[in-house]
């Protein structure tokens, strides 16, 4: 029994293969529905990039569903200071990822469905592709109230929003992807998309604050897979297509070349903190030291994520100046980055003067730079 079901499971996998490979190279016209079977934030926002990228989209369009573990994805133009708390999210295990396309910042969640239409850049319609949204859960449920707005967003009972919206068009080749909220941890998601940090200036998109809502809380009978049911029938009624949905190995090189290099790019620092748009913060705080509260005052530009101007005022007889010296022109061209910061910090310790209060002066500096990032 074993080994038939073994075998029944490597013929499947095998015939789900040889689809997968048909429909990418297919010229014929129609569509094509996959679906992810990851979860695992980086791995699918590469496979929208492979489609972009490889397919051929001439005579058919596709939708990729997917969904991923606790993550953050911000827009290409977003800086994530500003839009989201990178303490917690390094506390909660939860991934950060910048995504190709622009638009603000959302959460993800095993109960959040993320829908990508892909078409040639013609074809492109983002509103047509919401009302399709909309329509499927009409479908699903008459009662619920929901509609797209000129923002291109999905509302619930008017107000509340249930569905962000983010786009690139390329060359020839186009995507619109969106989110729908089933039931997501609201709690989670309020605390990470918002930023602790201050005194901080930049030209990066900001995010729009709006008021959410998960559909399980106007219906608890929904789920996600009655969700993505109705989308894919309504899709395959609308393109006069067999609603078949094709799962993808979003690690499989045989069907997507080059896919796990497209993987680890989008895990890269570099990507994902590098690219942010250049930056100032101009802030302070206070340190509490036995029974003084000094007040310090930071300044710093950050480009491409790293620190190209520093400047740190406190008073002079707490620190020698020149042991402050030393940490601004270590920090000046490092990663704005708590582990890197971590690091110098340690190593100048160690050259340091053999002085227990003076030790425990800097350590108490350094924390505090730290929490600035």
């Amino acid at each position: 029994m074993v080994l038939q079901s073994s075998l029944k499971n490597c013929l499947q996998l095998s015939c789900i293969l040889r689809t997968l490979k048909a429909g990418f190279r297919s010229t014929t016209s129609g569509g094509l529905i996959i679906q992810s079977v990851s979860n695992d934030v980086y791995q699918n926002l590469a496979v929208e990039d492979w489609i972009h990228d490889h397919m051929n989209l001439e005579n058919r369009q596709v939708l990729f569903l997917w969904r991923n573990s606790p993550a953050v994805v911000i827009g290409r133009h977003q800086n994530p200071w500003q839009e989201c708390n990178l303490r917690l999210l390094r506390q909660k295990n939860i991934k950060l990822a910048r995504r190709r396309s622009g638009g603000g910042t959302v959460y993800h969640d095993l109960g959040n469905i993320n829908l990508t239409f892909f078409t040639t850049r013609k074809k492109y319609e983002r509103m047509e592709n919401l009302k399709l949204v909309v329509k499927a859960l009409k479908a699903l449920r008459p009662q619920l109230d929901v509609h797209v707005t000129d923002r291109y967003d999905i509302l619930l009972d008017r107000q509340y929003k249930i569905s962000g919206t983010a786009a690139k068009l390329g060359r020839t080749t186009a995507y619109h992807h969106c989110t729908l909220l089933c039931n997501a941890d609201k709690f989670v998601l309020s605390s990470v998309l918002k930023s602790p940090y201050k005194g901080l200036k930049s030209n990066a998109t900001p995010s729009v604050p709006a008021s959410v809502k998960n559909l399980f809380e106007e219906d608890p009978s929904l789920t996600c897979e009655m969700l993505l049911d109705a989308i894919v029938e309504e899709y395959a009624t609308q393109h006069q297509i067999d609603h078949h949905i094709t799962l993808i190995n979003p690690a499989d090189e045989t069907v997507l070349p080059g896919i796990n290099n497209k993987t680890k790019e989008l895990q890269t620092w570099e990507w994902v903190y590098g690219k942010t748009p250049k930056f100032s913060i101009s802030t302070g705080f206070n340190m509490v030291y036995k029974d003084s509260v000094l007040d310090v005052k930071v300044d710093m530009d950050v480009k491409h994520g790293r620190i190209e101007v520093c400047n740190i005022d406190l008073p002079e007889q707490w620190l020698p100046p020149a042991l402050c010296s030393e940490l601004v022109k270590n920090l000046t061209g490092s990663k704005f980055c708590p582990n890197e910061t971590t690091t110098l910090a340690t190593t100048l310790l160690r050259v340091c003067p053999q002085d227990d209060e003076l030790h425990s002066r800097w350590n108490l500096l350094c924390e505090n730079m730290i929490m600035l990032m």
